[in-house]
C-alpha cells in the first residue's frame, strides 16, 4: 500500500477501522438517548457496520434519524479514543456495574490469558479488541447514513434473546456517500423478488416457504439455461447422471457429511432405518463410479448432476431446494493442474457469455476438517499451482474452504459493483479414500484418485436472482422468455401478426401476439415493462407492403425492413449470445 493511501479507503485496514469507529460512535449515540438498551457486538463487515442491541422499543425511522443526529455531534465534539485493559475481573465488575450482561457473558467467554481490552470516547466505554482511530472527529459528520434495522439472535441462536441489528456505511466524502446510497437505490429497483414477480417469473408461497415456485415464463428462462448449460458441458466431454435423492444414513456417515452437515439435512425414517435427503451430491456420484473397475486411461472422469437441500431464506438466493449444476471428477493427482486450467476455461467462457467479470479466492483448511494438515497443504498447493500455471492471480480467503478440501471460488461482479460467489472448484483428498476408489495405474498397481468437486452456476434459483438483477429483468435476446411481441394496430392486422409469429416460432423463437384491445402505445409501454427485446407494430401499411417495423427495447425504432432482415437480426443476436 503506497503511503499516500495509506489513511484512504484504498486501504481496506483503514477501510475497516474508520467502519468500526463508526460502530462505537452509533453505540454511544443511542446509550446517550436510551440508557436502558443494552449493547451487544458492533462489529465492521464487508461494506459497513452493524451493531446488536437490546431495547424496550422497536427502532423506527424516526429513532434511527435522531441516532444520526447525536453521531453528528459526538464527530464534531472530538473525542479522544483511547484503549486500556483490565484483569478478567476487574473487567467483569466494569460490565455488571454498567448493566452490560451481553458484554459480561463475552468476557467470561474469552480464553484465560488473553488481553481484555476496553475503548473509551467522552463517557462512553466499549468492550473491544480494536483497532478504531484516534478521535471521533475523523469520521465526516456528513458522509454516513443509518441504513436498516433488522432482528438478531443473540450469537445466531434462536433459543436466545432476538436483538435488534442497526446497520450503517460511512466514507470519507460526503460524495462517495451519495454515489453508494445512488446504487442502493438502483438496486432496490432490481430486486430479483421484485422483478420476478412483475415479469411472471417466479413466485413464493407460505405454504412452501424457501421452495420456489417457477412460473410458465420462469421455466423458459431456467430451461434455456440448463439448455446452455449442457451445450457448453457436451464441448468439454462432460457426461451426465442421475443420482437418487433418498439415500442411507450410511452413506452419509462414511462420506463425513453426518459429522460435519448434519444440521443443514433433512432426514426420515423408512422402515426403521434412517436415510437423508441429499444436501451435496458428491457420494451419488462416488457410488456411480464404483460400479465398475477403471483404468488410469478412464481418468479423468467428469460427472454432472442436480437438486440439493440449503436453508437460510432470502428470494432465490436462499432456498430450500436448488438445482445445482456441479460435476464430479475422479482423477489421478499428476491430472489435477490440467484438469483445473481445464474447468478454469469452461467457468471463463460462461462468464464471458453473460457479461460477468469475476476474480478468483482460494479458501484454506476451516478448523472442522477432515484429513490431515499434509494433505490439505499439497491440495492447496496444486489448486494455487494450476491458476498461476494460466497467469491468473487469486486471493487467499483463510479457514473457508470445505470440510473435505479447498477451493478456488468464483466472485463474478455485476452491473453495480456487487460481489457474488457463484463458480468452485473444490480438491478433495478424502472422500475418494473413505469410500476405498480404486484405479489401475500405468504399473498396473491399484492406486485411490483424487476428486475435484466443481460448479459453474452454483445454482440455477441463485444464478437467475444475480442474471435477474444483473441485467434488471431486461434479458439478453437469447435469454429472454419472450423474445418477440407483435402489437397489431388493427384487428385487420392480427392474421398478418399471427402469421410472422408462426414463421418466427418455426425458426424457434419464442414470439407473443398482443391482440387486446389497446391503442398501440399503451401495448407498447406494456411491453417495454415486460422488457421484451423486440417489438414489431403492424398495421394496414405494412401488410400492404409485405414488410416489418421492428422496435427494440432499448434503441427504439430500428425502421421499416423485410421479414428476412428481421430475421437475420434476430439470429445474430441469439447466435452469437449478445447482450443487449
Amino acid at each position: 500500500m503506497a503511503e499516500e493511501n495509506k489513511y484512504t479507503f484504498e486501504n481496506e485496514e483503514y477501510r475497516q477501522t474508520y467502519w468500526h469507529t463508526c460502530s462505537h460512535i452509533m453505540a454511544q449515540a443511542v446509550k446517550r438517548l436510551w440508557p436502558e438498551v443494552k449493547l451487544a457486538i458492533g462489529p465492521s463487515i464487508k461494506e459497513g457496520w452493524y451493531y446488536d442491541m437490546l431495547a424496550p422499543f422497536a427502532f423506527t425511522p424516526e429513532h434511527m434519524d435522531q441516532i444520526e443526529a447525536e453521531m453528528k455531534k459526538i464527530c464534531k465534539e472530538n473525542l479522544k479514543i483511547e484503549r486500556f485493559e483490565l484483569p478478567r475481573p476487574e473487567a467483569i465488575k466494569f460490565m455488571q456495574e454498567r448493566e452490560e450482561p451481553f458484554k459480561v457473558e463475552l468476557i467470561n467467554d474469552l480464553p484465560e490469558g488473553e488481553p481484555i481490552s476496553f475503548y473509551k470516547q467522552g463517557e462512553f466505554t466499549d468492550l473491544c479488541a480494536g483497532p478504531h482511530l484516534d478521535f471521533t472527529g475523523r469520521v465526516k459528520h456528513n458522509a454516513f447514513k443509518l441504513l436498516t434495522c433488522n432482528s438478531a439472535y443473540w450469537r445466531g441462536d434462536s433459543k436466545r434473546e432476538t436483538l435488534q441489528r442497526i446497520y450503517g456505511i460511512a466514507f470519507t466524502k460526503k460524495e462517495d456517500l451519495q454515489v453508494y446510497l445512488d446504487r442502493i437505490e438502483e438496486a432496490k429497483k432490481r430486486d430479483h423478488r421484485k422483478l420476478g414477480k412483475e415479469l411472471g417469473l417466479f413466485a413464493f408461497r407460505d405454504e412452501a416457504p424457501g421452495f420456489p415456485f417457477y412460473l410458465p415464463k420462469g421455466m423458459v428462462l431456467q430451461n434455456t439455461l440448463i439448455d446452455y448449460w449442457r451445450q457448453i458441458h457436451k464441448k468439454y466431454d462432460y457426461l451426465e447422471i442421475s443420482t437418487p435423492q433418498i439415500m442411507k444414513r450410511t452413506l452419509w456417515e462414511t462420506s463425513g457429511h453426518w459429522d460435519h452437515y448434519k444440521e443443514n439435512m433433512y432426514t426420515t425414517v423408512i422402515e426403521d432405518e434412517d436415510y437423508a435427503i441429499k444436501p451435496m451430491n458428491c457420494p451419488g456420484s462416488i457410488l456411480v463410479y464404483d460400479l465398475e473397475p477403471h483404468s488410469y486411461r478412464d481418468l479423468p472422469l467428469g460427472r454432472v448432476h442436480r437438486h440439493e437441500i440449503s436453508g437460510a431464506l432470502h428470494g432465490m438466493f436462499r432456498v430450500r431446494c436448488f438445482t445445482q449444476d456441479d460435476a464430479h471428477i475422479l482423477l489421478a493427482k499428476e491430472q489435477i493442474q490440467g484438469e483445473v486450467v481445464r474447468i478454469t476455461k469452461l467457468i471463463d467462457e460462461v462468464y464471458n457469455v453473460f457479461g460477468l467479470p469475476y476474480k478468483i479466492v482460494l479458501s484454506t483448511m476451516p478448523e472442522d476438517h477432515i484429513g490431515t494438515r499434509g494433505d490439505w497443504e499439497k491440495a492447496e498447493a496444486a489448486l494455487a499451482d494450476a491458476i498461476t500455471s494460466i497467469g491468473k492471480t487469486y486471493e487467499i480467503n483463510p479457514g473457508d474452504g470445505a470440510f473435505y478440501g479447498p477451493k478456488l471460488d468464483f466472485h463474478v461482479t455485476d452491473c453495480l459493483g456487487r460481489v457474488w460467489q457463484c463458480g468452485t472448484i473444490q480438491l478433495d483428498y478424502q472422500l475418494p479414500g473413505r469410500f476405498d476408489l480404486e484405479y489401475t495405474d500405468s504399473n498396473s498397481e491399484k492406486q485411490t484418485p483424487v476428486m475435484i468437486h466443481r460448479v459453474v452456476y452454483g445454482s440455477i434459483e441463485r444464478f437467475i436472482g444475480v442474471i435477474t438483477e444483473h441485467f434488471a429483468g431486461a434479458f439478453p435476446t437469447w435469454l429472454s422468455p419472450v423474445q418477440v411481441k407483435i402489437l397489431p394496430v388493427t384487428d385487420r392486422a392480427i392474421e398478418y401478426a399471427d402469421g410472422i409469429k408462426d414463421k418466427l416460432t418455426d425458426q424457434g423463437f419464442r414470439v407473443e401476439v398482443d391482440k387486446r384491445n389497446e391503442k398501440t402505445g399503451r401495448k407498447i409501454r406494456d411491453a417495454q415493462l415486460e422488457k421484451v427485446p423486440y417489438m414489431i407494430v403492424v398495421g394496414d401499411r405494412d401488410i400492404e407492403a409485405a414488410t416489418l417495423a421492428p422496435r427494440h427495447r432499448s434503441e427504439g425504432d430500428l425502421g421499416t425492413m423485410s421479414y428476412d432482415q428481421f430475421l437475420a437480426i434476430l439470429k445474430d443476436d441469439v447466435d452469437n449470445k449478445k447482450i443487449k
